[in-house]
């Protein structure tokens, strides 16, 4: 099926909002994650339809037929084998990749995705910790962690994933040690949603303001001795 890079961005997206809800998505989040109008999303779920790729009901949203969640997840393994190759084999610094896997993910052969997944050692997660899916495209299970900002004063949490969009935030985040798999302290939680916590990857606090603290997906928490 010879699908143009446009559709394939918007049954990537649609995937990715069904990663986190069990509710059908709706056209203003489409058009929020793509930054488009919404009559742009109808038009297109016009198209997408018309190919069997989602399955729509009027005033409810649309999820991803199984052949349109294919497509997605052949789409997110190139978008994420990119990251992965990027940062280590081409010195990128994961702030950067994002952007170019985007304009990458939707041209490389099935040989070339193939010999970049061999050649990395068939990476299970990307520099973000976001699931890579297998070559059998088969859906990777749903992540269990929450968001930083659900956890309390005094507990420690495992970081799994950060969101890769925002380069500034990445960037911010690095220089304070916030990365998978190190652990974070929550040393304070503001009522205004500021969240301050202790890297075991850095010697000084790092402030992340509600806006990047709901974008740090974190696990495994323990609440630390006194």
């Amino acid at each position: 099926m010879m699908l143009s890079d446009v559709m394939e961005d918007y049954l990537k997206v649609i995937y990715q909002l069904q990663r986190s809800t069990d509710d059908r998505i709706k056209t203003s989040e489409i058009a929020a994650e793509l930054d488009v109008t919404s009559p742009t999303v109808t038009s297109m779920l016009d198209k997408l339809e018309d190919r069997g790729l989602v399955d729509r009901e009027k005033y409810r949203g649309v999820t991803l037929t199984d052949e349109g969640e294919t497509v997605a997840l052949e789409v997110v393994r190139h978008h994420r084998l990119l990251e992965a190759y990027l940062t280590e084999h081409l010195d990128y610094d994961w702030s950067e990749v994002h952007d170019e896997a985007d304009r990458l993910e939707h041209h490389i052969s099935e040989d070339f995705e193939a010999r970049v997944a061999d050649a990395l050692g068939e990476p299970e997660v990307d520099p973000h910790g976001s699931p890579i899916p297998g070559a059998d495209l088969e859906p990777p299970e749903r992540p269990e962690g929450k968001t930083v900002s659900e956890f309390a004063e005094g507990e420690t949490v495992v970081v799994e994933e950060v969101a890769d969009r925002d380069p500034e935030v990445l960037s911010y985040l690095a220089d304070h040690g916030v990365e998978p798999g190190v652990e974070l302290e929550i040393v304070e939680v503001a009522p205004f949603g500021m969240v301050t916590a202790r890297s075991s990857a850095h010697d000084e606090p790092v402030s992340l303001p509600e806006a990047v603290a709901r974008h740090v997906r974190v696990s495994s928490p323990t609440k630390v001795e006194q």
